[in-house]
């Protein structure tokens, strides 16, 4: 099915699709309008899952550690099985929901993901957990790849943009609170009560997704092909140079936060001899200066300043605060205890709200490009972006706790690839080119 003033196809791969204000109103859109705030929330709670997820558990690892009579690498692992779990699983549920709809898919998903984590509250052993939260991961993954093919079935160009910075303020809020919901069902329970909330906090979306959402993917836009076909448009997707290069970009600027998730405690409480509550405190000022940019990106940039000049700037600013935040750890400014924790908190904000210029718009602009295969793009952007965050994080460690130099290298690093990738792929100078062309010739 056609989109007016939409995308039109890969077949180009140097084109890089117009994007308009307004989309035709197709019934799935109009429909869209009217629900258009319970359609935000059903989403957000989706993309909030995984997040919830894995914060929600990060206060009961100790407990779980000496509860089942294992080591603190095992309780670890319950962690690492669960991001894997959630990085493959957007592979095989992307392809399905471009065959079978959104619908069926994402409902099977939150079924299983109910039983594995209610599994996951009786595990008498940590064998049992990890291998649960692994099946806990997988599950979980439909309602992150499901939820950006939605939005791709919805809306369109500018619209897309900014719903995608309406999700970042909803997602945003999960990692926040997570750890403190933890905490505070540790006051009343053990470490099983943690998934027990997460059990019924599943039972609830299930619940909610099977009354409200409708399906988003019409029949006659669906693919009929296999495991065969499903392959063969994920491998057109990656021929795509400029998908690709947002795609890669997108997976790096996420690896740099990563790093800032995985290597912060230490940095701030070790280094810095921070307490655990001013820990807290700058990492939730740091997730509502994301929030905070990710709302000026879609109410005040998208619409007035073209996403590829946003996504630059974005990128711009997580390679200068890396940058700094290396010349900090690196003692040019003079000996970083003498500095004080001022310089870092800095950098590590400016970092953090850079994630809002580049997480929505890097998703946006790709997903602007394959309105034909919304469920395999959206799989193949979360599939990169976690598989790459989860192998630059451990790299932060690799100096030891004493050092914030690995941190911010890795950042730099990261940010220096996101930006290679987005200018020697995605080549934004010949989208403006090309704008201006027909700007003139009408």
């Amino acid at each position: 099915m056609a989109e007016s003033g939409s995308t039109g196809s890969t077949k180009d791969a140097g084109e890089q699709p117009r994007i308009t204000r307004q989309d035709s109103p197709t019934p799935v859109r109009t429909a869209a309008v009217r629900t258009g705030l319970l359609v935000t929330l059903v989403l957000g709670g989706l993309t909030a899952v995984p997040p919830l997820s894995m914060d929600m558990y990060l206060p009961a690892l100790p407990e779980v550690t000496g509860a089942l009579h294992t080591s603190a690498a095992t309780a670890q692992l319950t962690l690492t099985a669960c991001l894997t779990g959630m990085a493959l699983g957007q592979l095989v549920v992307g392809p399905m929901s471009d065959k079978w709809g959104r619908r069926r898919p994402l409902m099977i998903g939150l079924v299983v993901y109910v039983v594995a984590t209610a599994i996951c509250a009786f595990a008498p052993n940590a064998a049992l957990l990890v291998a649960f939260r692994l099946l806990q991961g997988l599950a979980g993954a439909a309602g992150i790849v499901i939820a950006r093919a939605v939005v791709r079935d919805l809306y369109d160009g500018v619209a897309m943009a900014r719903f995608f910075s309406t999700l970042m303020l909803i997602s945003g809020v999960a990692p926040i609170v997570a750890p403190l919901i933890g905490g505070q069902i540790l006051r009343v329970t053990d470490w099983r009560g943690v998934f027990v909330v997460l059990t019924f906090i599943g039972i609830a979306l299930t619940a909610i997704v099977g009354k409200f959402l409708p399906e988003t993917l019409p029949p006659e836009r669906r693919h009929s092909g296999g495991t065969v076909d499903a392959l063969r448009t994920m491998r057109s997707l990656l021929a795509d140079r400029v998908f690709t290069g947002y795609m890669i970009a997108g997976g790096f600027a996420f690896a740099a936060l990563f790093a800032y998730i995985s290597a912060s405690p230490f940095v701030i409480q070790e280094i810095y001899g921070a307490s655990p509550q001013t820990f807290s405190l700058l990492f939730g000022l740091n997730s509502i200066g994301l929030i905070a940019v990710g709302q000026l990106n879609g109410k005040v940039l998208v619409g007035r300043v073209s996403l590829d000049k946003v996504l630059m700037i974005g990128l711009a600013l997580i390679v200068l605060s890396a940058a700094f935040l290396l010349l900090v750890a690196t003692g040019v400014f003079g000996d970083p205890e003498d500095l004080g924790i001022v310089p870092v908190a800095a950098g590590l904000f400016v970092l953090m709200a850079s994630m809002g210029l580049a997480t929505p718009n890097t998703n946006a602009l790709a997903l602007l490009r394959t309105p034909h295969a919304a469920g395999s793009a959206s799989a193949l952007l979360g599939t990169s972006s976690f598989l790459i965050g989860a192998v630059a994080s451990p790299l932060v460690g690799i100096a030891g706790e004493h050092t914030a130099v690995p941190m911010a290298l890795v950042q730099l690093v990261c940010g220096l690839a996101a930006a290679v990738a987005f200018m020697a792929l995605c080549r934004p100078w010949q989208h403006a080119a090309r704008a201006t062309r027909e700007v003139t010739e009408r």
